[in-house]
């Protein structure tokens, strides 16, 4: 459930403000609304913090991939310290991009001299002083033989850029009426051996970089400290700047209070309440007005907790006044996940070794993480799905053991002809979703039940009845699920109310002037309501694809399995299941989550538009 929060302002003296903040901070309840903040201490903890962050980020690219036995990590450092770690790190990482980036300057300056050899520019300096002027030049063959006869070259020789030649000139200063095509060429700053001895130097330092990095990786823990020390200094200033200052009395006996509004769930208030009274601060309690930002926090028992992980995951939370979903959320996505992987075989995987994790942990005496009991449910439910339907594995259900198969449910089972099993299957799909979208709109109808616009959801409800014969008449079977006048009826009644309801505060004239307004919208969701329906055949469509493609593998394993590249067998088989089970996870997350947080949630009037409850605390 979604918890009651109470609005709170304080009002405290402006110089009790840094004291009571803290009094504040340490009760850890209140959730600080945000004011514009941007205080010269404000900004260098910001700075600070993003470079403690770019370090953290630059060091953990090279943390070693296995950690030695026998080595324990380096004791923190003390704030000031890591404070010039960091500048290390970033001077280092600095450093190093000027020298990749000087590196590929001298490759490629380098490589301009590859035909032309060691070049030096002092030879060509010392002829210029005993008055021999010397250009290195290229150019085409054909622009080459054209030259002027009173042009001196010498020619060395001819490679991918033309011909190479010299021109010796009376001057120190090459001719006016070169050709375009004549390329003189840039003599280096010393020599090319020269070049290439920098360039060695640049690449010995590039190649320590990142034994420097490993070596630095080692106080990643003193970074992560120092990391939430900054965070939560420039988290009180932000709330420190952000206090509205009041004057009271003149400029010379004055008093001047400083005042902030935040968040705190209505089961805590009476704590806050009395530490206000114990030093003395003004303090106002409210309910939130409809355009309050007010936080959200959601309590869970410790089975809907299951699935804290995902959400999350997924960052979604829902808004203040939007219904907490979370135990249909937990419910379904655990059938999607079931019916997507459709293999028990793979269920029992995630089982076991989420059984194994858990052992392991409680073993440590640490404590479980809630993903590893979410993934084994998720486990638990497919073995389940996968027993019913028979499917061990992507196995032929001939050499599944005869107790498994009496597991199954025949009119879904692999074992019944595809196309009944396949109509059967579509069937429980559409069924599926009928059921969770009238969920949705129960949940909506009790939340309206105090207004008519309840009636939008018990017309929305009708719709859902009638276009579930629609699509079944359309996809399963156009005869046994007619569309009769009773359909047609359920439809018409069904838009009728939610066209009336749907927009309701004031009045019916005014609702209907809102839906007809939006008319297009309305019609169309006529049409949305069949796709919202149409949008679990998924569930069969993913599965069978999964199920196809481990017992291709099976297949394509089997002959290797009887003779002597059994080993060969054993890997494909391992490889194939492994990129299955692969591909049924990023499906889960396509399909399955989007069928809780789209097509269910638009039906129960979700937007996670909400954003957590996070308190000012220590």
């Amino acid at each position: 459930m979604i918890v009651p929060m109470k609005k709170v302002t304080l009002l405290v003296l402006k110089k009790e403000q840094r004291h009571a903040l803290k009094d504040l901070r340490k009760l850890g309840l209140v959730h600080i609304e945000d004011r514009p903040a941007n205080g010269t201490l404000i900004n260098e903890l910001r700075s600070e913090k993003n470079d403690i962050t770019l370090a953290m980020s630059l060091l953990t690219e090279y943390l070693p991939k296995k950690e030695k036995k026998g080595v324990t990590p380096p004791s923190l450092l003390s704030e000031e310290d890591t404070l010039t770690f960091v500048d290390s790190v970033l001077s280092l990482t600095s450093s190093y991009k000027s020298n990749m980036e000087e590196a590929a300057r001298l490759s490629g300056e380098i490589a301009s001299y590859e035909e032309w050899g060691e070049i030096d520019r002092a030879d060509f300096t010392f002829l210029a002083e005993n008055g021999i002027y010397i250009f290195p030049a290229t150019a085409p063959l054909k622009t080459y033989n054209a030259l002027a006869e009173s042009l001196k070259t010498i020619r060395i020789g001819q490679g991918k850029t033309g011909v190479r030649f010299l021109i010796w000139s009376e001057t120190n200063a090459l001719p006016d009426d070169l050709p375009q095509d004549v390329i003189p060429l840039k003599l280096p700053e010393t020599s090319v051996k020269a070049l290439k001895e920098k360039l060695k130097s640049l690449q010995a330092k590039i190649a320590s970089y990142k034994q420097e990095m490993t070596k630095m990786s080692a106080y990643l823990n003193s970074l992560n400290a120092l990391d939430e020390i900054v965070s939560k200094k420039l988290q009180f200033e932000i709330v420190h700047d952000g206090m509205q200052t009041i004057d009271f009395g003149s400029e010379e006996d004055g008093v001047q209070l400083v005042w902030l509004t935040g968040y705190i769930p209505s089961e805590d208030e009476a704590q806050l309440s009395s530490l206000a009274k114990e030093k003395s601060w003004a303090y106002l309690s409210q309910d939130p007005q409809e355009d309050d930002p007010v936080p959200t926090k959601i309590k869970r028992n410790k089975l809907v907790n299951l699935i804290s992980p995902l959400i999350d995951f997924l960052g979604t939370v829902p808004g203040y006044t939007e219904p907490d979903i979370s135990l249909w959320f937990l419910l379904f996505f655990g059938i999607f996940f079931a019916m997507i992987f459709g293999d028990a075989g793979y269920g029992a995987v995630l089982l076991l070794i989420s059984i194994g994790l858990i052992l392991k942990t409680k073993a440590k005496k640490q404590k479980v993480p809630t993903a590893f009991y979410m993934f084994g449910y998720l486990g638990l439910m497919t073995v389940i799905w996968g027993a019913l339907v028979c499917n061990w594995f992507g196995m032929p259900t001939e050499i599944v053991p005869a107790f498994l198969k009496k597991l199954a449910v025949p009119a879904i089972a692999n074992f019944t002809p595809e196309d009944v099993r396949n109509q059967n299957q579509i069937l429980l799909c559409f069924t599926l979703g009928l059921v969770q979208l009238m969920i949705a709109h129960i949940v909506s109808l009790f939340r309206n039940i105090k207004s008519p616009k309840f009636l939008a959801d018990v017309g929305s409800l009708s719709m859902l009845g009638g276009m579930y014969f629609v699509v079944l008449n359309l996809v399963v079977d156009s005869q046994k699920y007619a569309i009769n006048n009773a359909v047609l009826f359920a439809i018409g009644v069904g838009f009728a109310l939610n066209f009336i309801f749907v927009n309701y505060s004031t009045g019916i004239v005014p609702a209907i002037v809102e839906s007809l307004k939006n008319i297009i919208n309305m019609l169309l969701g006529v049409v949305n309501v069949f796709a919202d329906i149409m949008s679990y055949i998924r569930l069969w469509a993913v599965g069978l694809a999964g199920g196809a493609i481990s017992a291709t593998v099976n297949e394509m394993a089997g002959p290797a399995l009887g003779g002597v590249i059994i080993f060969a067998g054993v890997l494909l088989l391992l490889f194939g299941h492994g990129l299955n089970y692969i591909m049924n996870v990023l499906s889960v997350i396509v399909h399955g989550v989007r069928l809780n947080t789209l097509e269910f949630s638009n039906h129960v009037g979700l937007t996670w538009s909400g954003f957590k409850y996070e308190p000012f605390n220590e």
